[in-house]
């Protein structure tokens, strides 16, 4: 398999050259996606960190979020990182007044839940199918994932807390790891978006 996947990273608001330079890193032709013509464009998409509610409302005024639920429910692999793992919640504890999510990933995330900016921190994560030992996650006003469906399978766990979840082609995590200089997580997406062209 010699194709390189072309992964767009949703340039809304949030930390989206990070991401950018993670999956180029990782072997993948990477660029921003703000209109539903460049989505309909990449092979996966990341949606990065940020803030979850603005997103929300961007994705509406763009006319990004039904696409986006299109091909998020069709199959197209997507990796959401903190506000990201929030945005493909099929259901959030705690919603913003008007805040919708993509959803895709059958599980229910509460918002904010490690706590506020300056009780952010970095640990030392083990990831199912991440080898080379744990991960390093950077975890900023970070989600956790309250309960999980059948459909999903966790992957990660931190604190006694889900901090990654995968179902099929989707898969989140509740930290940053394009943060770190680490990116065996945008390697692993990346293979995920390679086994499907």
């Amino acid at each position: 398999m010699t194709d390189t996947p072309v992964i767009g990273v949703l340039a809304l608001q949030g930390d989206v050259r990070e991401h950018l330079i993670a999956l180029a890193s990782a072997d993948a032709v990477a660029r921003p996606v703000r209109r539903p013509e460049e989505l309909a464009e990449v092979d996966g998409l990341v949606i990065p960190g940020g803030e979850s509610t603005t997103m929300s409302k961007l994705a509406v005024l763009f006319g990004m979020l039904e696409p986006l639920r299109e091909r998020v429910a069709a199959g197209m692999p997507v990796y959401g990182t903190c506000a990201g793992m929030i945005l493909l919640a099929d259901k959030i504890l705690d919603p913003r007044s008007g805040q919708e999510t993509v959803g895709g990933i059958d599980m229910i995330v509460r918002r904010n839940a490690f706590g506020r900016q300056n009780e952010s921190f970095e640990a030392a994560v083990e990831v199912d199918g991440v080898p080379g030992g744990p991960v390093e996650g950077v975890f900023i006003r970070a989600p956790w994932v309250e309960s999980v469906g059948a459909r999903a399978e966790v992957i990660a766990v931190h604190g006694g807390h889900i901090v990654a979840v995968r179902q099929g082609n989707a898969i989140a995590t509740s930290f940053h790891p394009e943060l770190t200089g680490d990116h065996r997580m945008h390697a692993l997406f990346v293979e995920m978006v390679r086994a499907v062209l």
